[in-house]
Order: structure tokens, then sequence, then C-alpha cells
């Protein structure tokens, strides 16, 4: 598997990231041993999860996916061959939120404690905190990172003159860059991250790791009709996606599977990976069947046509 470096970091990934917020919300500890264990299996290595993962679910407090992979770490030793990405940033209870120094160092050893591990590779500001200094935010940074609890930081959820800001605060101070951003990017919502975030990440040299990668799904092909809303939790969220822009995405992943004898979402994966900006996408598995098809995205390689076909469908 070749790696890719995240940013201008020392850290080395696979070209797909699995996502953790299914831990402990629609993947329970068992079934989620065993995605990670696949994952693993198939040569990748990069795992990214947040503190409050997954705080929504009924029951849940946050923490729970933290708490997941860090028993697999221990139960299977092998914290030395993974990439950790956790957050910090969302609401963890009354005053338990945003990017103080102190919040800051309170959160990163409560994350540590859950994935019981004493350092975390990418340690990420989950939402921008406009109430903190952003030299505040950094120096914390700073702080953890000689203190050896973290290597790298990236950030998520920036506006473009946010990020530009941060890097410069970083460069004046001589303060930790965030050396990757977070976004929402995927065949179908491009606007965001392509009209302006995307030149500030490659001018800069930041590494990209989308979020959403599938559109909640959606470009996996299994919600083609209303009638197919109910098949997951995620289902309600496919009435953004079900119109004329999205059945034609999906008509062109149809058209490049077929071409290529893979599935739509080893398709949206690879045009992904495909992207010169992107390090590596995020995705997410409810089970080692859906898992199976992440894994099989990384072996694919999209000719220039087949990413025509993708970019003039998905056209904004």
């Amino acid at each position: 598997m070749n790696k890719r470096r995240l940013g201008q970091s020392d850290l080395m990934v696979s070209p797909l990231c699995l996502g953790g917020n299914v831990f402990g919300w629609t993947a329970d500890e068992a079934t989620s041993f065993s995605i990670l264990d696949a994952f693993v299996e198939g040569g990748l290595d990069f795992i990214d999860t947040a503190d409050a993962y997954s705080s929504w679910a009924p029951g849940n407090t946050g923490g729970e996916s933290e708490t997941i992979i860090g028993k697999w770490m221990k139960a299977r030793g092998n914290r030395s061959k993974l990439i950790i990405a956790t957050k910090v940033g969302s609401e963890m209870g009354p005053g338990k939120k945003g990017l103080s120094k102190a919040y800051i160092h309170e959160a990163v050893d409560a994350s540590l404690l859950r994935l019981q591990t004493d350092y975390i590779d990418l340690y990420q500001s989950h939402w921008d905190d406009e109430d903190t200094p952003q030299a505040e935010t950094l120096g914390a940074y700073q702080e953890l990172i000689r203190a050896g609890k973290i290597r790298a930081i990236g950030a998520s959820n920036l506006k473009p003159e946010r990020l530009l800001s941060a890097l410069d605060v970083s460069a004046k101070h001589g303060l930790p860059r965030y050396e990757s951003l977070q976004p929402k990017y995927n065949l179908y919502d491009r606007e965001e991250f392509e009209g302006g975030l995307e030149a500030v990440c490659v001018e800069n040299g930041l590494g990209v790791i989308s979020y959403h990668s599938l559109g909640s799904g959606f470009l996996t092909g299994k919600y083609r009709a209303e009638s197919d809303f109910g098949k997951s939790v995620r289902g309600t969220r496919m009435v953004n996606y079900l119109n004329e822009r999205g059945r034609r995405i999906l008509a062109a992943l149809d058209e490049v599977a077929a071409a290529k004898s893979a599935t739509p979402t080893q398709i949206a994966l690879a045009w992904l990976m495909a992207r010169k900006s992107v390090t590596a996408p995020i995705a997410s598995a409810t089970n080692v069947e859906q898992l199976g098809d992440l894994v099989a995205a990384t072996r694919l390689s999209l000719a220039k046509e087949s990413i025509e076909t993708l970019d003039h469908a998905a056209a904004y």
C-alpha cells in the first residue's frame, strides 16, 4: 500500500482513512472490532475519530468511539502500527467545549485515557472557536507536542479566511501549524471546498482528509428513490441529494463502475483519491462487507476519461 505524506508533517498515511463515527452508534463493539480488524488486514492504517463520537446516539454521552478504538488497540497490541486522528472542540457537556488552552489540555488527557495510548498522531480542531484567540489555541497545541502527547495538528470545518489566519499566526509566532484540513467533500458536495479551501490547502502544502466522502451513503447507489430512505438511520438526509443532479451523478457512477467491474462506492472514493489536493478520503462502514468495498477502492485507478465523465455529471 503506497503511503501519502500528510501535509508537511512526518505522518505517512494510507490513501483511505477509516471513519470512527459509527463506532458505538450503528456499529456495536464486537462489530467495530471486526471492521477494524478487516481494515488493518487490508493493509490500511489511518483511523479518524473525535471525542464527541457518538454523543448524538440515544444513551450516549460522547467518547464511545474513542473507547472502542482504545479497547481494540489494547487487545491487538498494534498501536505503533497505526495513525490515530481525533478531534477536540465539540461540546462534551456543560462548559466542555471550544479551543481554549485550558479546555484543550483537559480534553486531550480524556481522549488519551479513552484511547489507552500516550500519544495521538493527529489532533484536530473540530470546529472553529472565534471566542478564543488562534494564538492561544496553537500555543496549547505547541505545549502538547513538546510534552509528546500529540505529533501533529489539523483543522476541520474552517472557512478559507480563518484557515489562512491560523497559518499566518503560526508563521508569525513560531507556533505549530495546521498540517491538514478535514472538509466536507465528495462528488456531489464540491462547491464549498473547490471554491476556496482547496486553493489554500494546495498553496500551503496542507493535507486534506475529506469527510462525508460518500455523501452520507448517497454515492453508494443505495438510495435511488424516496422509498429507499428507510434503509438506514441516515436515509432522511437523502432528500438533499436525490434531485436531477444527484441522479445524473449516480448514472455516471454506474457507467464507470460497470466499465471497471467495480461498485459506485469504489468509484466515488477512487475519484477522491485521484484528486491531487486530497490525501485520504474518510469513509465509514457498519459491517465487514461494506469495509471490503472501501479497501477495494484503494486498488482502483481511474483513467482520465472516467474522471472527466464523473466531473461532467457532477458539475455545479
